[in-house]
């Protein structure tokens, strides 16, 4: 059984670029697939990046354009590379990993990290 932890939120200003980190722990990511969500205050939570797996990326048509996901060579950790923020970017990050295969409309993942609060304002 894998443990996540995301790190790397923060307070940012408008136009800025952050870096999020989900850590693995207890295994290696390899064979999982591990994608991002966010949840704004009052709102759904919604995924917001394509789908990565060992050697592999999931596009998403829905994914944010200004978002990149990314595995490390050693598949412990998984990170969310994210651009020009808005204050609408506003919400909690989990990142979330699935033993099956996972495609662009699942929202049911195996596993979570606690989430890290990304604020965007000026």
């Amino acid at each position: 059984q894998v443990q996540l932890v995301e790190s790397g939120g923060g307070l940012v200003q408008p136009g800025s670029s952050l870096r999020l980190s989900c850590a693995a722990s207890g295994r290696t990511l390899e064979g999982y697939h591990i994608t991002w969500f966010r949840q704004a205050p009052g709102k759904e939570r919604v995924r917001v990046s394509d789908i990565t797996t060992t050697g592999l990326t999931i596009r998403c048509t829905d994914s944010k354009d200004r978002f990149t996901i990314s595995m490390d060579n050693a598949k412990t950790t998984v990170y969310l590379q994210m651009n020009s923020l808005t204050p609408e970017d506003t919400a909690v990050y989990y990142c979330a990993a699935t033993t099956g295969w996972g495609t662009c409309d699942l929202v049911s993942y195996d596993y979570w990290g606690q989430g890290t609060q990304v604020t965007v304002s000026s």
